[in-house]
């Protein structure tokens, strides 16, 4: 848990977020040696102006954190940072990803099929029904079901989940010792033995209105595919539907009669061309392939092997830029984790061995076949 104490340290700076936390281990090399850097060494790297290097060396910021680490230890939940192995993979490539999540439960974060179920708090008898039949039919296919532990949909694909022996994870909107809604604190603890709770709020975090939007993209980033069973014209789940299509995850809507106010916001999203229609399991398991044996899934062809001299670095740049037009150098630096200073020298001799060419931007391009 001690190597937790300096990314949880960073996420407390005020005023600075993910993305900005991304860049100053990508230049420092580690969250431990932002700490270790001057002020002036902080404002050389870009994005990083005086106010944002100020409130990154403020004074207290790691007896926070310490604070942060025994809270988790009593809970029994660990902090998970970008860079670490248990880091959920799917969101990993994300632009807003969280740059710190902190878990609680048994649950494979990093499971190999995973389904997002979210709607209405009002649910209906049949958003209910739905939500049932559709996690029924992921039985066989091992699926984690991720949704967000409120009323309605959410927690009724949960408790479905736990019903047929499904592992599940509730994205939370507040911290992990603050169970909200509060009825649900059986189901979460439930939850906690057959899959796990997850949030980017440290512990004693109360829910409020800006953490649920941003509860979303987690739950969208975490999922092969959303169904929204049941949504209002607005409300989160279309927030979760819109960052999924964002992410290019498949998105599909459960259509309802038209006078009803809860399939208002499915219909929409069919009738834009933001979700497929579902109308019965065989819709979804045959769209995201679930119904093919893992011999017979299709596979992307495989890129040429690389020399056998070629470095690990020099491999993992190559394989970044494989899955990109083009990528600048400070994007290749926190995808890789690779600090700008070796990052540039690696660079340098895939240049010069003829793997990659420099565009103009500091972008760079694979052109090894």
């Amino acid at each position: 848990m001690t190597d937790s104490l300096h990314p949880i340290a960073l996420t407390l700076a005020p005023g600075v977020g993910s993305i900005l936390i991304r860049q100053l281990v990508s230049y420092c090399g580690s969250a431990a040696d932002v700490f270790r850097s001057s002020p002036a060494k902080l404002q050389k790297i870009p994005g990083i102006g005086e106010v944002t290097a100020r409130a990154v060396l403020k004074p207290g910021l790691q007896a926070e954190a310490e604070q942060v680490l025994r809270r988790l230890e009593q809970l029994n939940a660990r902090a998970l940072f970008y860079t670490d192995a248990g880091y959920p993979s799917r969101l990993k490539p994300l632009y807003d990803a969280p740059a710190l999540l902190y878990y609680r439960g048994q649950g494979d974060l990093n499971a190999t099929r995973t389904i997002g179920l979210v709607g209405t708090r009002q649910a209906t008898d049949y958003g209910r029904r739905i939500t049932d039949e559709i996690i029924q039919s992921l039985v066989p296919y091992g699926v984690s079901v991720i949704s967000g532990l409120a009323y309605g949909i959410d927690v009724a694909a949960h408790r479905a989940s736990l019903l047929n022996g499904l592992p599940t994870i509730g994205v939370m909107a507040s911290g992990l010792d603050v169970i909200y809604p509060a009825v649900h604190q059986k189901t979460a603890q439930e939850m906690q033995e057959q899959g796990g709770l997850l949030t980017e709020s440290i512990p004693g975090t109360k829910p409020d209105a800006h953490l649920f939007p941003a509860r979303n993209r987690i739950i969208a980033g975490l999922s092969d595919a959303i169904v929204v069973v049941e949504a209002a014209a607005k409300g989160g789940a279309l927030i979760t539907a819109e960052y999924a299509n964002n992410y290019h995850r498949d998105v599909f809507a459960v259509p309802g009669q038209l006078t009803q106010t809860f399939s208002q916001g499915c219909n929409k999203l069919i009738r834009e061309n933001k979700a497929q229609i579902y109308t019965s399991p065989p819709d979804l398991i045959e769209a995201l392939n679930w119904d093919q044996p893992a011999v017979s899934e299709p596979r992307k062809q495989q890129a040429p092997a690389l020399p056998l001299d070629i470095t690990e670095e020099e491999s993992q740049i190559v394989a970044l830029l494989r899955q990109s037009a083009d990528l600048h150098i400070d994007e290749l630096s926190w995808k890789s984790q690779i600090p700008m200073g070796r990052l540039a020298s690696v660079l340098l001799n895939l240049e010069f061995r003829g793997f990659v060419r420099s565009l103009p931007g500091k972008k760079y391009q694979v052109v090894y076949a």
